[in-house]
């Protein structure tokens, strides 16, 4: 491909530039008035940070125990500027409903895609006043955070300018880019410190490449003997670093993923530095030792340079990270922040992270909510497969680039190797500056996010927003390369057509339905059509206000597969005004153990009504998908039961005969087609594979014999003879029945299937109660014992045993 400027006039490029600006800020205000508060990706953790400081209150002091965190848990680690500016715009504002407004939803599924709703963070009366109290402390916030994310919308323009100044498709696509995608437009239309934090790293970013291209215009590289040496503190030059300063002490003040600035501003005054030591010595005919006393030089002016920089981050920051080191005794405070945000139970490869990469980009383009309402497939498949055609454009934009800058001239005109190999690399990035901070910040920021989710449940896209302007412009010049031809060049306007439809009408496709109270009617007729009634209404009223009307299991033969969804519909009708927050239980119930093996709860109207919402004489229908286990025992036919009760006391609401629940029908269960009984897919390290199991009794009494039948296949070639344990287990990890049976595994055929039978035998004194069986795999070698540890279906590595089944010991 050649190289080739394109031509837009100036008014038709700031046309083009003010169009998106408008756009985005239109689009992003939808997402800030659709989306109820409270229901955009964390919140609910970061206003109640700003609201404790507007009360006049300071910072909270962040505990290691998640239940005693208060109400802003792990953000209370963060860094506090985008939480003052934020209180300091909402002081006058009365948020005395805080704790009415800010009602959460205890059942919520935060990250998992359900098919029966129950996304709300947050449960919301609908006739609050969105003009008054929090929820309009929320609004302003989110409306400050709406225009922080039009300034990166803009720098984003100016850093494209930067890398390529006469490709004005570069700067535009990337500016479209980021501000058509959903996202970004959903975060930015939130309470979230990331709206400070990426702007300010924006322009940390273009601060730095301005820098150093007024060093390599006020010194010029061609050495000029009889020059005077450059003035290391001129004035111009300390604005420019003091400034840099400041931008950066309010980033790393405002989230610690900024601090990537940090070092690279000593690399760019580095830059600086050489360029005036060039300016100031002749190149040809120098030593080694006359070349490494000029790197010095440029090292101690850098140094120099980077004391004045850093001064008013110290100003600025120094505080904060201080206080982590006095509180928390660490300089980044992440070990409260870890100890409330909670860690992987292992620590992930980058094999298991590379298996996390879907999810990763489905937070990227826009995951909503909780993380857990999604756009539909294709949309996720479409854009990602753009970013997929962008790479090799990218890669071969890079390699032009630099292959163009031709900074072998200078290099080559030094006598010694390592001064040619030195000078070019410098020279190299001298010459195409912008690009490579591009790249070097948007390289840290990513290698930050793996070492992080390498600890946390952290593989998420949203989180390297921090380098969001500096990706899409590397986004956008692979675009750009792929599709310069002729007969291609509209292709990248359509794309940004497809991202900005997309990114309009997300609101009402995805945010606003996800939180609307399902259809009672539709078309005149019930919805949930298949519903019986029960003959007396008496029989199914709870704590004498809550009427269960109708119930009924959404299947003609009420047959399922282990693995499989149990589809229930119940029609809620509110009798009377109730105060109290029942929760719905949904159970599956193995007569034979006398509990559930599947159960769902949640409030009604999928999770949108607590009882305490509900209107008489109104109907609440609520559908509830409940999942059978893959490992449970079957066949097996299970009560399915209903009831009311109080999350916070577990207390049951009973009804006028007693009883605290109502058998609504049974389900009958059976196994998954297999090679073995009750056929499972357990895996453990790519080694063994556990394929099914027997287990005889279910109920037994204290002093009896359960006989496990366990059935293996080896994965792969075994150097090692490993023992196989079973064990029932109670509270503390108590052992009330184990045995481990060593196995000649080096001998075992890779893909046969090896039966394993244990006798376990609990001890007499064993307690009545539910045990789970506990199966797993250890080798003991050189005096130490191994577990191996079970790999799930997305490839982490988790616990090293699995609870199969569980036992009723009388």
């Amino acid at each position: 491909m050649q190289t080739r400027n394109i031509e837009l006039p100036v008014w038709a490029e700031n046309s083009l530039l003010i169009i998106i600006i408008l756009f985005y800020f239109i689009v992003a205000l939808r997402y800030a008035l659709i989306t109820p508060a409270f229901e955009a990706s964390d919140e609910l953790w970061h206003y109640p940070m700003i609201q404790h400081l507007a009360n006049g209150n300071r910072l909270p002091v962040q505990t290691f125990d998640p239940a005693t965190a208060g109400p802003w848990k792990q953000e209370a680690s963060q860094p506090p500027l985008y939480y003052y500016l934020g209180a300091a715009l909402t002081f006058w504002v009365d948020t005395s409903d805080f704790q009415e407004v800010r009602k959460l939803n205890p059942h919520v599924d935060t990250g998992i895609i359900t098919t029966d709703g129950n996304t709300n963070l947050a449960v919301h009366k609908g006739l609050l006043n969105p003009n008054r109290g929090t929820l309009l402390a929320v609004r302003i916030v989110r409306l400050f955070s709406v225009l922080l994310g039009a300034a990166t919308v803009y720098l984003t323009y100016l850093i494209g300018r930067e890398v390529a100044p006469n490709r004005p498709d570069i700067s535009l696509v990337a500016t479209g880019l980021t501000a058509f995608t959903p996202m970004f437009l959903f975060i930015t239309g939130s309470v979230n410190n990331d709206n400070l934090a990426i702007p300010l790293a924006s322009l940390g970013v273009l601060l730095l490449i301005r820098l150093v291209n007024f060093a390599k215009s006020a010194y010029p590289q061609m050495p000029v003997p009889w020059r005077k040496p450059v003035n290391l503190l001129h004035e111009n030059l300390v604005r420019r670093l003091l400034l840099i300063g400041v931008v950066t002490g309010l980033a790393v003040l405002t989230k610690q993923g900024t601090i990537g600035l940090i070092p690279l501003a000593w690399g760019s005054f580095f830059i600086v530095g050489w360029l005036s030591t060039v300016a100031d010595h002749k190149t040809q005919n120098q030593t080694f030792s006359d070349w490494a006393s000029q790197i010095g030089s440029a090292l101690a002016r850098s140094l120099l340079w980077f004391a004045i920089f850093f001064f008013p981050i110290l100003l600025i920051a120094g505080w904060w990270y201080g206080r982590n080191i006095i509180l928390y005794g660490d300089l980044l405070g992440w070990s409260a922040f870890e100890a409330v945000l909670g860690i992987r139970e292992t620590e992930a490869s980058i094999g298991q992270l590379w298996d996390e990469r879907w999810g990763f980009m489905l937070s990227y383009w826009g995951l909503f909510g909780g993380l857990n309402v999604p756009m539909d497939d294709w949309i996720y498949r479409i854009m990602t497969g753009v970013l997929i055609i962008s790479v090799p454009g990218g890669i071969w934009y890079i390699i032009r680039k630099y292959r163009a800058s031709r900074w072998w001239r200078q290099a080559f005109k030094w006598p010694n190797t390592y001064q040619k190999i030195g000078t070019g690399i410098i020279n190299l990035v001298v010459s195409r500056f912008a690009l490579t901070v591009c790249l070097l910040f948007s390289f840290a920021i990513i290698y930050g996010l793996i070492q992080w989710a390498t600890r946390t449940w952290s593989s998420q896209g949203r989180l390297v927003f921090t380098a969001f302007s500096t990706l899409n412009v590397l986004f956008a010049a692979g675009l750009c390369t792929v599709f310069q031809n002729e007969y291609v060049k509209h292709v990248k306007t359509g794309i940004l057509i497809f991202f900005a439809f997309i990114s309009f009408y997300a609101p009402v496709w995805y945010i606003e339905p996800a939180y609307k109270l399902p259809a009672l009617f539709e078309n005149g007729v019930f919805a949930f059509p298949w519903v019986s009634r029960f003959e007396s209404e008496e029989d199914a009223i709870f704590d004498e206000t809550i009427l269960l009307a109708g119930a009924a299991i959404d299947a003609e033969d009420l047959e399922f597969t282990t693995g499989e969804i149990v589809p229930i519909a119940l029609d809620w009708k509110a009798k009377d005004f109730n105060e109290r927050d029942w929760s719905v239980f949904v159970h599956l119930n193995d007569p034979v153990l006398g509990i559930p093996v599947a159960q769902r709860d949640m409030y009604m109207s999928q999770g949108l009504t607590p009882t305490s919402f509900m209107f008489p004489p109104r109907n609440y229908p609520s559908r509830f998908d409940v999942r059978l286990s893959n490992t449970m025992v079957a066949p097996a036919q299970l009560d399915v039961i209903v009831g009311l009760y109080d999350f916070a006391t577990g207390e049951r609401a009973t009804l006028p005969n007693g009883e605290d629940h109502i058998i609504i029908g049974t389900v009958n269960v059976v196994a998954r087609e297999g090679e073995t009984p009750n056929p499972v897919r357990v895996n453990f390290e790519n080694k063994f594979e556990l394929i099914g199991y027997q287990i005889e009794p279910r109920r037994v009494s204290a002093g009896d014999t359960v006989t496990v039948t366990a059935y293996w296949r080896s994965t792969a070639r075994i150097s090692t003879d490993y023992t196989f344990f079973g064990q029932f287990v109670g509270d503390n990890n108590t052992r009330w029945a184990a045995v481990d049976l060593g196995q000649p595994t080096t001998t075992w055929q890779r893909g046969d299937i090896q039966e394993i039978k244990m006798e376990m035998n609990l001890q007499p004194d064993t307690p009545p109660g539910v045990y789970p069986l506990r199966l797993g795999i250890y080798s003991f070698e050189d005096g130490a014992f191994t577990n191996l540890q079970r790999v799930t279906e997305d490839d982490r590595l988790t616990d090293d045993f699995i609870n199969l089944t569980v036992i009723r010991v009388e």
